[in-house]
């Protein structure tokens, strides 16, 4: 795949971030010619930061919202494919910012998806949302493509509405054949260098930091994590794949295998074997806290049957890479040649 991906030029919304910052960072070292386009990092520290990736991409910091902006910086890139990233992901902070929820994740999809139906260069782009675009049932199966969209909190229904702005756009513009449009609908993601409020491996990560004990306030939720090169490259080989034949642009879930749907209690568990013990945790459920899913897992039959597709790391294998990675940073060592090491061991395993 990373053949492919040689001096194609390829536009990343929300580069900044977590999963962004990684995405450009496979490219890059794939040869592709990356342009990012993304607000200021959003957190303090931040991935896009300790990892340098402004070495590696040609980054305009400017925000989704804003169209004149976005189309400049797209007129100029020339993109053939775009990865579209850009988003407010955070469910609690969707409660205090509905209003911006919904300007970020709804209008800035419309926002450069317009980039897109005016340009004549772009071949593939990948929509990325979130397993939470469903209608949540708390059944004990997994979500198909098919299952009615209807998230429940800001966030997780910005993110439907981001789906049908989507649909709707390729129905209406993209049935020439011209461009190929896809969504990808990805879990919980985990990895080095996620500085996130309100997520529970940022949330160890600054624990081992502070020698403190990790606050869980959820323990019995499950949820289905997977290490953050998981989805990105499945988002790649979704944009090659329609790139080079339009019949795969489609809808598809990417998530863990059945074994990888955890408790949070469980997955800080596993983060405190993998640290040799060095913290605990301890359980702070909250009586009056906003509303989050217990139970949400994804079918992902689509993607492995279309693709012959399957996750590499296990859980165990996820947090432990993420752990590496914080141990490296928090000793002050080489996070750029960890990650280079990491997506190394990841395309390995995929051999």
């Amino acid at each position: 795949m990373f053949d492919f991906y040689k001096n194609k030029k390829v536009f990343v919304t929300g580069h900044t971030g977590f999963k962004g910052s990684w995405l450009c960072k496979i490219l890059a070292n794939a040869g592709a010619i990356v342009t990012g386009y993304s607000l200021e990092p959003p957190t303090n520290p931040n991935l896009f930061e300790i990892a340098e990736i402004s070495k590696d991409i040609n980054s305009v910091i400017g925000d989704i919202r804003d169209y004149e902006a976005l189309k400049k910086a797209f007129d100029e890139a020339q993109p053939e494919i775009v990865f579209h990233l850009a988003a407010q992901p955070i469910v609690r902070d969707s409660y205090k910012l509905p209003a911006y929820t919904y300007e970020t994740n709804v209008m800035g999809t419309v926002n450069i998806l317009e980039c897109v139906r005016l340009s004549n260069c772009v071949k593939s782009f990948v929509n990325v949302t979130t397993d939470k675009v469903y209608e949540n049932k708390e059944w004990q199966w997994g979500y198909r493509e098919n299952e009615p969209l209807d998230g429940f909190d800001p966030y997780s229904n910005s993110k439907s509405c981001s789906e049908l702005v989507t649909h709707s756009y390729k129905n209406s513009f993209f049935a020439d054949g011209k461009t190929a449009i896809s969504t990808a609908r990805a879990g919980n993601v985990i990895g080095g260098g996620d500085f996130a409020n309100d997520r529970i491996i940022p949330d160890s990560v600054r624990a081992l930091q502070n020698k403190t004990d990790i606050i869980v306030r959820n323990p019995h939720s499950t949820r289905p994590y997977q290490h953050v090169l998981e989805p990105l490259f499945a988002y790649m080989m979704i944009a090659k794949a329609q790139y080079e034949d339009i019949k795969y642009a489609d809808y598809y879930n990417v998530g863990p295998d059945e074994c990888d749907c955890v408790t949070t209690g469980k997955l800080v568990d596993l983060f405190v074997e993998c640290t040799n013990g060095k913290i605990k945790w301890i359980n702070k459920s909250e009586k009056n806290a906003v509303h989050e899913a217990n139970f949400l897992k994804l079918d992902c039959s689509k993607l492995k049957s279309v693709f012959s597709w399957q996750p590499h790391w296990h859980i165990y294998e996820a947090v432990a890479k993420t752990v590496e990675w914080s141990e490296i940073w928090l000793n002050d060592g080489n996070v750029r040649e960890c990650m280079d090491k990491q997506i190394e061991e990841f395309l390995a395993s995929s051999i």
